[in-house]
């Protein structure tokens, strides 16, 4: 009995005696899925176009008389280019063995001769087939690696002992240690993946992979692909077979970064896999299991998730069996001194600088900026500041680009109270009472908007 992975190949056999083609497909036939003949060599960009082989068995020579190989060497260069991953077997006649030989340095991978014996023909063929397997495995393993490389070094700590932080790493706690699908919200720059991350390095997936998917960044015609993988031949570019995500989170947890940017199309494909956990690569038919821990993080509001025009209400059930909100910056001012230190810190060694220190007085007016950007925008402060710094600290002129030093300097002699009691009134007066929109174009969530609302008697 064969090895499954030998059944499933597909074998093509290019010769112009038929009597060749009949005999090849008799015996291989008995071992192999597919085997498909030609006896014209101009067939083969046809072929390789409209069907995938893991092995072409190719005669040297087809004009009557000709006995130099040439043409046999000019197909094995359109089998090269058009298809680089299908594996070539020359077929040659007694006293042509030395051409055959030359013409696997050009790339061919073994060659048989003609008569063949049958047992050595399927013998040659299957041998070609398993190191054809074994080259694959190791351009899927180098896949992986290409899509881990990515996350190195991007395993950022959670920082922080504010009540807020303190509410998220106890979240991140209970649910580590289980498999439940958990929903991370918060406004852009946050830190959404820090907790993905911290979640994993918690669970017991911790000693696999974890792959991050921006899909923010995915186009919608590269989704499938980019997630589910393709084989070989499955479309224009697809020379060889790739893994998708999903795949590749396989034992591990796959972070969907920002899933709220999915059409809903792509959506009902995402959750199609989800309910499944079965994936299928762009152009097979054939099911793979996989299982992925999956933690997914958005940056829109309770709100816009539960509006069925932009989000299926299916999905959401499916991925947000926990939900983990992480605060902005701004409600987390306790937490600034120790986020300094840290990334002040990492960016003096990053750029061979001394340790800087950072004073009270600075630490106060970096809590009087709002800080849109949050945790990224002012990690993104920190490192100009070590960049720019010319002596032992770190100033608000390094930390803050000049208009938003200006914002915290105002803010030093006006009563910030007032300052957020107009703001909010004049939000709402704008949206005409409107509280999700009101809420949106102050940065905060609709909770927080109630809360200081009812603290300013509005």
């Amino acid at each position: 009995m064969n090895p499954p992975l030998l059944e499933s190949c597909s074998i093509l056999v290019v010769d112009d005696d038929r009597d060749v083609l009949l005999a090849a497909e008799i015996v291989l036939k008995k071992h192999f899925r597919s085997v498909v003949t030609a006896d014209r060599p101009d067939a083969l960009p046809g072929l390789l176009a409209g069907q995938s082989f893991d092995v072409v068995l190719l005669d040297m020579n087809f004009t009557p008389g000709a006995t130099t190989g040439r043409e046999g060497l000019g197909c094995l260069r359109t089998i090269e280019r058009l298809s680089p991953d299908t594996k070539v077997i020359l077929m040659t006649a007694y006293g042509r063995i030395e051409t055959a030989v030359s013409a696997m340095k050009e790339g061919a991978t073994d060659f048989v001769v003609k008569p063949w014996d049958n047992d050595k023909l399927v013998a040659t063929v299957a041998a070609t087939l398993r190191f054809s397997q074994a080259a694959r495995a190791v351009r899927a393993l180098e896949s992986k690696q290409r899509v881990l490389n990515q996350d190195i070094g991007r395993g950022a700590p959670l920082i922080g002992d504010s009540p807020a932080m303190r509410s998220v790493a106890a979240s991140i706690e209970k649910v580590a240690q289980t498999d439940a699908n958990v929903l991370i919200l918060g406004e852009n720059g946050t830190g959404k993946e820090v907790v993905a991350r911290a979640i994993h390095r918690a669970s017991r997936r911790a000693g696999q992979t974890f792959v991050h998917v921006d899909l923010g960044a995915i186009t919608e015609t590269l989704f499938e692909t980019e997630l589910f993988g393709h084989k070989r031949g499955a479309f224009t570019d697809a020379r060889e077979d790739r893994p998708g995500r999903f795949e590749i989170a396989n034992g591990g947890t796959l972070f969907l970064d920002e899933i709220g940017n999915l059409s809903l199309a792509m959506q009902a494909k995402l959750l199609g896999v989800l309910e499944s956990r079965l994936v299928s690569r762009v152009g097979s038919d054939a099911p793979i299991p996989v299982d992925a821990r999956i933690l997914c993080a958005t940056n829109l509001s309770v709100e816009d998730l539960l509006d069925g025009r932009r989000f299926r209400q299916d999905l959401l059930y499916r991925v947000n069996t926990v939900e983990i909100h992480v605060p902005p910056l701004r409600e987390r001012v306790e937490d600034l001194p120790a986020l300094v230190r840290h990334y002040a810190t990492a960016f003096a060694r990053k750029y061979d600088k001394s340790d800087l220190a950072v004073d009270a007085g600075t630490i106060e007016g970096l809590k009087r900026y709002r800080w849109p950007g949050n945790v990224r925008e002012l990690v993104h402060s920190i490192e100009r500041g070590v960049i720019m710094a010319e002596g032992p600290e770190l100033g608000l002129a390094e930390l803050l680009v000049p208009q938003h030093a200006a914002v915290s300097d105002a803010r030093v002699e006006l009563n910030l109270e007032a300052l957020e009691k107009r703001a909010i009134r004049q939000a709402l007066d704008k949206h005409a009472g409107n509280m999700t929109k009101a809420a949106r174009e102050l940065g905060l969530g609709r909770t927080t908007l109630y809360r200081k609302m009812a603290r300013h008697d509005l």
